[in-house]
């Protein structure tokens, strides 16, 4: 797959992520949230909590149990710490999700993915 065909996958896998998140009753505020220390794929609120999420897309079930590591992870929250200001309210609770696409099978959301 070259790089346009993922990055085109990576885009349309996000958008699904989102519209899941709105049918869940999360309101999305911000989408490809890039910063200094990286990117933050979805920014959403839902009753007082604000999550940075982090989504990723692979081909089988198999590949998602190994799409996701703590680099990634330290990355999203480097974002997230500097997005903060940005997108909470004082006295909102903060944190990092994490949802899993895969071919014909529902998104997994992993909830407070990071605890760093």
């Amino acid at each position: 797959m070259s790089r346009q065909e993922a990055e085109q996958r990576g885009r349309r896998a996000e958008r699904f992520a989102a519209t899941w998140l709105r049918l869940k009753g999360w309101k999305i505020l911000a989408t490809r949230v890039r910063t200094p220390a990286g990117e933050v794929d979805i920014v959403a609120r839902r009753a007082g909590l604000v999550a940075f999420v982090e989504v990723k897309h692979r081909a089988t079930l198999a590949e998602l149990d190994y799409a996701i590591d703590d680099f990634r992870l330290r990355r999203v929250a480097a974002a997230a710490e500097i997005l903060m200001a940005r997108f909470a309210e004082p006295g909102d609770d903060i944190r990092i999700d994490v949802i899993l696409l895969a071919p014909r099978t529902l998104p997994r959301h992993i909830e407070n993915a990071w605890c760093g």
